[in-house]
């Protein structure tokens, strides 16, 4: 069987616009360990949402897109 790349869900996802500045929202993937989403306008930010294996990496990323959407948006760069 060849080794086929994996099908990515980021589309699949839907983010709503900032709820402080209205700006796009951006879905991050931070060096394969966890999600997070923030504005590109106001970089304003979901907490980091951690994965520890391919298997919750999907779980992760809508984790982090709920997260967003209902409003739990930090200030600040992710990491901090």
């Amino acid at each position: 069987m060849e080794n086929q790349p994996k099908q990515e869900f980021y589309h699949l996802l839907d983010l709503q616009d900032c709820p402080y500045c209205g700006g796009s929202a951006l879905l991050e993937e931070e060096n394969g360990w966890c999600f997070y989403v923030a504005c590109m306008d106001c970089d304003r930010h979901t907490a980091e949402v951690e994965y520890r294996s391919d298997a919750g990496r999907e779980e992760a990323a809508r984790q982090a897109a709920y997260l967003w959407n209902i409003g739990k948006v930090l200030t600040g760069t992710p990491g901090e």
